[in-house]
């Protein structure tokens, strides 16, 4: 693809990248056939290759309109136009170009960035989220429908506690994340459960909860570098100790954002090689576990019962086209004894994705029931995913119960005990 960039932007790093960027699209459009929205609304400007060309002509100083802007503001983020494209364009870099220059040109509306503001304040923060939960349980039938979907039914309850101190030689640690703490604290604790039967410690850190991700998503660009600064703050010394192993990652959001912080933080002078060696440590709970393959199949073989629950895993898309895990979970599932029933377009975003369902409720919600009437159609017991996001914005649709398949592997390993 031919480009010109605009004075404003062409000398500039991101210019520069963009410009790499548009210059590998072949304008092929094999994009369109797995891009969720473009499925949905069927209009080139709603599929990768329309957002290409309308962000194409925004850095070559054409206007920009709110249309552009709701254009842009419907992608979902998903990657999945990524794993398609045989040219291998960075789609997800040049998106978060162009939504910068977007919020810096159309102004939106005060409902919106009161909406924005909030979600950046609370989110992040568990002593405002926390009770804020705790308040939206008591007045749930009065709230929009868009955010009584969002809100738990009961309070989270029936997490079985971490496993005491074992003297391990080997140590990870877990992200404590932001919301998952309220909303399914089972999840990290299943997880050391599961690590402690196979010989490694996973200890939580303090001062290290939000990623990052939920406010850069949400062009909060600045309080997400602090939140990620924070977060390498605390993990430093147990690098500097030599004794951490890795950073497992149990919400795969998160996962792909640490992941990223090389990346992010690469013009820091303070964090950038800080950055680049917590993302060289940051590693899916999924792939841990693929590791210790040989004694965990050995420690499932010595369980009783449990076996042949037929479940419908989701392979949320930061984990399956962002950080191109594939196969690893439902890998494990098997082995635990569990039958995967078949999911239709394995590949299509939930309509999760981060704050999306919040933003874009009409969307989320169709691509949500799409989900669940693929993933329900083989008669499971329990739908499984891999990330917060999509547990709770699929179970806020679904009679049945969605779990992370961690609390599956843990529960298969509790009947061994």
């Amino acid at each position: 693809m031919q480009t010109n960039l605009a004075d404003f932007i062409r000398d500039t790093p991101a210019g520069r990248e963009a410009d790499a960027i548009l210059r590998s699209c072949v304008h092929c459009g094999f994009c369109t056939a797995t891009c969720p929205t473009f499925q949905l609304l069927g209009d080139e400007l709603d599929g990768p290759r329309g957002r290409i060309y309308l962000i194409k002509q925004m850095l070559e100083g054409e206007s920009v309109s709110k249309t552009t802007q709701l254009h842009l503001d419907r992608c979902l983020s998903c990657r999945s136009c990524e794993t398609t494209c045989p040219s291998g364009v960075k789609y997800h870099r040049l998106l978060e170009i162009g939504r910068e220059v977007v919020e810096q040109r159309v102004p939106r509306s005060l409902a919106a960035r009161a909406t924005r503001f909030l979600l950046c304040e609370a989110l992040p923060r568990n002593w405002i989220f926390r009770p804020a939960v705790r308040v939206g349980q008591l007045i749930r039938p009065l709230l929009p429908r868009v955010l009584a979907d969002k809100v738990p039914t009961a309070a989270p309850g029936g997490a079985r506690p971490w496993p005491r101190p074992a003297g391990h030689r080997r140590r990870m640690v877990a992200l404590a994340g932001c919301v998952q703490p309220t909303l399914t604290p089972n999840t990290n604790a299943a997880t050391a459960r599961v690590l402690d039967r196979l010989g490694v410690e996973l200890v939580e850190v303090p001062g290290a909860a939000c990623c990052g991700a939920l406010r850069y998503h949400l062009h909060a660009q600045e309080k997400a570098l602090d939140d990620m600064r924070q977060v390498i703050d605390a993990w430093w010394p147990e690098v500097e100790s030599g004794r951490v192993e890795a950073f497992v990652m149990t919400a795969s959001g998160c996962g792909e954002h640490v992941r990223a912080y090389g990346e992010l933080l690469r013009h820091d002078p303070a964090y950038a090689a800080k950055a680049e060696r917590i993302a060289q440590l940051t590693r899916d709970a999924s792939e841990i576990l693929a590791g210790e393959r040989d004694r965990l199949v050995e420690l499932l073989h010595a369980a009783a019962g449990g076996g042949g629950q037929r479940v419908a895993f989701h392979s949320p898309c930061t984990l399956q086209h962002a950080q191109k895990i594939r196969g690893v979970v439902e890998s494990l599932l098997v082995a635990a004894g569990y039958e995967l029933s078949p999911v239709a377009d394995p590949h299509l975003c939930c309509g999760s994705a981060g704050t999306y369902s919040i933003s874009q409720p009409v969307l989320a919600t169709q691509l949500r029931n799409n989900k669940l009437a693929a993933m329900n159609a083989g008669g499971p017991a329990f739908l499984v995913t891999a990330n917060i996001g999509c547990q709770t914005h699929l179970q806020s649709g679904s009679a049945t119960p969605v779990r992370h398949w961690i609390e599956l592997i843990d529960e298969r390993l509790n009947m061994a005990s």
